[in-house]
């Protein structure tokens, strides 16, 4: 390949997938080292220097000048180096630069290929470059096509395709071709389920994907003034969120709803109408575990033990099924948003059922 196109390639593909030319450069010096080694036993002699500013390429072999050769690929006696080097003594180093014919040679017997998975990692590098700059983030993606069978999503993020799986799907919501929804990238990794390339995990069920929707909506926690201390989700029906301010002018609670639910109304509406209680963070176990149980009042709460982490609460005969909720769901996020064990009560202690989280 002439320097002249394969510079010309470079310059394109920086420009049109967005790769930087070092990323590429450094993509091809591997790739064509890799088939370059092949002739040479695989030995790690052999290196290659691309300088997009001058488009000039070298490729070259290091081989140790000795007395007495022992590896070929890797020897030269003194008088074979006095070839390249008429000073050439034991000991020294010498590069023996590839004739232009034989890279040509090898570039086009072997190159291409190995050329290309050059250009694949590099647009590789870059895709994990961006991912990892969105890891715990959200993104808009766009929903490109939808499994009949197990509603599995392919979707775009920016130049990337991912798969928002069936099981990271807000129960009960439609997806359809052409659809931009907000998905949480949960983690990124090189390589998932055998596939090449970096991958990342994409969702729309995890707790982090309220909380940056929270924190994109209301300026006070966006600038610091309020802090989300813990979430508790399960997708599609209800999520619990901690708010705390330290600024005791600022209602951490009502910068979240916003006037009028104004704030939190729009979160709910992208969310499809999933329920989201915002409560009062406190240091206090016992106040933290009562404003949990919201819209439920609680008459008391008992620490029975710290270490364990486990309390008792009282609550008023008629809030018991508004505190354990609609198959404990109620008392289930609250036990996840405070991570203490909750024995819930009726106050007149007739009252049935009780549960324990």
């Amino acid at each position: 390949m002439v320097n002249k196109e394969l510079f010309m390639a470079l310059h394109l593909l920086e420009k049109e997938k967005g790769i930087p030319m070092d990323v590429l450069c450094e993509g091809i010096q591997k790739a064509l080292v890799t088939a370059v080694k092949r002739d040479y036993n695989n030995k790690d002699i052999v290196f290659c220097e691309l300088n997009p500013e001058e488009e000039t390429m070298r490729v070259f072999v290091r081989k140790n000048v000795v007395s007495e050769v022992v590896s070929p690929e890797e020897d030269l006696t003194v008088e074979q180096a006095q070839k390249y080097k008429s000073t050439a003594m034991v000991g020294d180093i010498i590069e023996i630069e590839l004739e232009t014919k034989e890279v040509s040679r090898i570039a086009a017997d072997k190159g291409k290929h190995v050329i290309r998975q050059g250009i694949r990692e590099a647009e590789h590098s870059k895709l994990r470059e961006e991912f990892q700059s969105r890891n715990q983030e959200i993104v808009t993606a766009k929903v490109s096509r939808v499994d009949p069978e197990t509603k599995d999503a392919i979707v775009e993020i920016g130049k990337a395709q991912e798969t928002l799986f069936r099981s990271e799907q807000i129960p009960n919501e439609t997806l359809v071709p052409g659809m931009l929804i907000k998905v949480f990238i949960a983690s990124v990794s090189d390589e998932k389920e055998g596939k090449r390339g970096p991958r990342a995990t994409i969702s729309r069920t995890h707790p982090g994907l309220v909380k940056r929707l929270f924190e994109s909506e209301v300026p006070e926690i966006f600038d610091g003034t309020v802090e989300i201390k813990s979430v508790s989700r399960e997708a599609g029906s209800r999520t619990k969120v901690a708010v705390y301010s330290a600024d005791e002018n600022v209602d951490a609670v009502g910068a979240c709803i916003g006037p009028r639910g104004a704030r939190v109304g729009k979160i709910v509406d992208m969310l499809y109408g999933e329920k989201i209680d915002i409560v009062k963070y406190s240091d206090d176990p016992a106040e933290f575990v009562a404003a949990s149980l919201a819209p439920a009042d609680v008459v008391s709460v008992t620490i029975l033990d710290e270490n364990e982490k486990s309390c008792r609460v009282i609550v008023p005969d008629l809030q018991l099924s508004l505190a354990i909720g609609n198959k404990g769901q109620n008392a289930r996020l609250a036990a996840k948003l405070t991570k203490w064990k909750i024995d819930i009560k009726s106050e007149s202690g007739k009252v049935e059922p009780t549960i324990t989280l």
